[in-house]
């Protein structure tokens, strides 16, 4: 051990440790303690065996009796920054009125809407706009986040948003994993084949050069981008160093899972319309599948994902929030009990894939998602002694401490 442990956890009703073998999936443990030294896990376990091996004079401890612990959620899908509201479209659509009146009045529709907003404004804007959002995020137990561009739809823009990751990162401390997302959408001020050039032989390469991005993702989807366009644009990706993801199937079939399994997609998300046969195929391929209740929910999807199909063929799943214009959700506490109740995902799965299954989506597996020896001190306490608590109490904050990196972060009703 290198460091001198500091922080105990001890005398939890439930731990969860989310270990990869864990016969019941979440890893549970009754009376369970976890210790921390600097900012690792040292030991995660029975409260006897953990207490053990610690000089109590020499950490600081906290009481879970009663309480649920488990890693901090991993929200692997989020358009965090983006300028302005959709709130009027999302109303309107509600009532089922036409948009036309909307987009007439000059108010924001669409992913294109959100571009005009985003466009307008500077790294400094759209990191203050973004931050009550991500602040939101770890109050509810959110420890990391993936964070993409894609609203910006011009080079500049683009990469102002990136940019706007970095300093979010320096900012607070959920920890956020950039992904560049420019073949979102197509602007309506550009030729499709100059937006897809421009894709290709100047953005990725400057997100390159600047290491603003470790992903490069695409939205393969009729009236977006097209699978051949969908493959130059993640293949130059790879050609510069960014790794591949990729949205697919959500409202149409696009055959785009045999691409990602092709190209090894660290992820694939939506995934509402793809075939069991390619759903098997990217489980081959070791590609994880991210499956989004909450933008299911906020659609009214005709489609919403049967998700124990999805494990029935083998699929690694995670889940995330797709917080966005048109999804506004902090919540991962929220996404488990939609994708229990919506998807069909038994509680323990939905709780893995909100963790474990989270951090593999982004390629983080080797030191979060988990409480084990050796990975980082991410860490959550709920106020609730059981964990199926958090699809059977929905709309709640169960939330009462949060340690990233082995620093208590949020600290609520003690």
């Amino acid at each position: 051990m290198s460091e001198i442990p500091t922080l105990l956890i001890e005398h939890a009703a439930e731990l969860l440790t989310i270990t990869p073998d864990a016969p019941d999936r979440i890893g549970k443990i009754v009376d369970g303690s976890v210790l921390i030294a600097g900012e690792q896990i040292v030991a995660a376990g029975p409260a006897g065996e953990v207490a053990a091996t610690v000089d109590r004079a020499s950490v600081r401890t906290i009481d879970a009796r009663g309480k649920v612990v488990l890693p901090g959620f991993v929200d692997c899908h989020t358009h965090l920054i983006f300028g302005g509201s959709r709130v009027d479209e999302y109303a309107a659509r509600i009532a089922g009125r036409d948009l036309g009146t909307l987009k007439d009045a000059g108010v924001p529709v669409g992913i294109t809407g959100t571009m005009q907003a985003t466009r307008a404004l500077s790294v400094e804007q759209l990191t203050e706009q973004a931050l009550p959002r991500l602040s939101e995020m770890l109050q509810m137990g959110t420890t990391t986040a993936e964070s993409k561009s894609g609203y910006g739809l011009s080079t500049d823009s683009e990469l102002r948003m990136l940019r706007a990751n970095q300093q979010l990162a320096r900012l607070q401390p959920v920890e956020l994993a950039s992904t560049f997302l420019g073949a979102h959408a197509l602007p309506p001020d550009q030729p499709r084949e100059r937006y897809i050039e421009q894709i290709i032989e100047e953005m990725i390469p400057r997100v390159a050069e600047e290491q603003l991005a470790e992903f490069c993702d695409a939205f393969c989807e009729e009236g977006y981008f097209t699978l051949d366009e969908t493959r130059r644009v993640l293949e130059a990706g790879v050609a510069h160093g960014l790794r591949p993801k990729l949205h697919l199937d959500q409202y149409r079939y696009s055959g785009a899972a045999l691409l990602a399994a092709e190209l090894g997609c660290v992820s694939v998300d939506h995934l509402n319309f793809t075939p069991p046969e390619e759903v098997r195929k990217l489980a081959e391929a070791g590609v994880v599948g991210v499956i989004m209740a909450a933008i299911d929910f906020a659609v009214a999807h005709p489609r919403p994902i049967a998700a124990r199909t999805l494990l029935a063929d083998g699929l690694t799943l995670g889940i995330a929030t797709d917080l966005c214009p048109g999804c506004w959700l902090t919540s991962m506490q929220f996404v488990i009990a939609l994708a229990c109740r919506l998807q069909g995902l038994p509680v323990e799965e939905a709780v893995r894939a909100a963790t474990l299954g989270g951090a593999q989506a982004i390629g983080r597996q080797d030191r979060i998602g988990s409480l084990e020896p050796g990975k980082q001190a991410d860490i959550v306490m709920l106020d609730v002694d059981r964990y199926e608590d958090l699809a059977y109490r929905f709309g709640r904050n169960a939330v009462e401490t949060v340690i990233k990196r082995g620093d208590i972060v949020v600290e609520r009703g003690v």
